[in-house]
């Protein structure tokens, strides 16, 4: 049997982890063995002193453009697998001890939207967008992503996010509070690696208490959110919004979803 390249890599330089998404022939989309190995790296480099930060992005064209649904078996029910190693990833950010950056150039949508807010400081270059597009294969948005957006950004602008399914540029995204920062196409890598350079001099000790204070104080319903994705997306994996909204995107046609 060969074995799946995960298409994800993990370097350390400087004191910074950098694991990058590198399945661009996907403009990486992800697979459950692509989210262990994030989520492996961030456990195993924890504990690690000579990991100061770690910068997550994608290789080429995009960050991550959520599951990749060419793996999904039409003919068999998804399993909870994805869901659960997705939220187990969004957990490892999450509790990183250090600040972890999301470098976003072009795409963040699916659970790359999760993966992007899990992270401390989420920057992103101009062209690059924010979309949750669950809706349009009749699933709701998992990941954590109920309880990161509206972290973010407050109900109203969460709610018509995962409801109308319609991206998210990065500016809008910077103005609404889902970013941190936008930088130029051009200069954004020079400008990730200054930050985070800037990070890994810093604190480590007052950076994660920080952290932790933060994401306490605005993320308490992360796990519970879990649970309730995890339940409602089983139900709808079942369901024939779903199979309609996978047949459509399998074939490049508009789903016909019915009452």
């Amino acid at each position: 049997m060969t074995a799946i390249d995960p298409g994800v890599t993990c370097i350390i330089e400087n004191g910074i982890l950098r694991i990058t998404i590198d399945r661009p022939s996907t403009m990486n989309a992800v697979r459950a063995e692509s989210l262990e190995v994030i989520a492996d790296a961030l456990g195993r480099h924890s504990g690690d002193p000579g990991v100061r930060t770690v910068v997550l992005s994608g290789a080429g064209r995009a960050f991550c453009t959520g599951a990749d649904l060419s793996a999904v078996d039409i003919s068999d029910v998804p399993s909870a697998e994805s869901i659960e190693v997705a939220n187990r990833t969004i957990s490892a950010i999450r509790t990183f001890p250090r600040p972890v950056i999301g470098a976003v150039r072009g795409p963040a949508a699916g659970v790359g939207v999760s993966l992007a807010l899990a992270c401390d400081l989420i920057v992103a270059a101009e062209s690059s967008y924010f979309l949750l597009a669950f809706s349009r294969v009749g699933l709701m948005p998992d990941g954590g992503s109920t309880a990161l957006v509206a972290a973010s950004v407050g109900r109203a602008r969460a709610m018509a996010m995962a409801l109308l399914a319609e991206r998210l540029s990065a500016q809008e995204a910077l103005r609404s509070g889902l970013i941190a920062q936008v930088y130029p196409d051009d200069d954004f890598a020079s400008h990730v690696d200054a930050l985070a350079r800037r990070l890994a001099s810093g604190p480590p000790t007052a950076f994660r208490k920080t952290k932790d204070a933060i994401n306490d104080a605005t993320l308490g319903q992360l796990d519970a959110a879990f649970e309730r994705e995890l339940t409602g997306q089983l139900e709808l994996f079942a369901g024939s919004d779903f199979a309609e909204g996978l047949d459509a995107f399998m074939n490049k046609r508009p789903a016909r979803f019915v009452p």
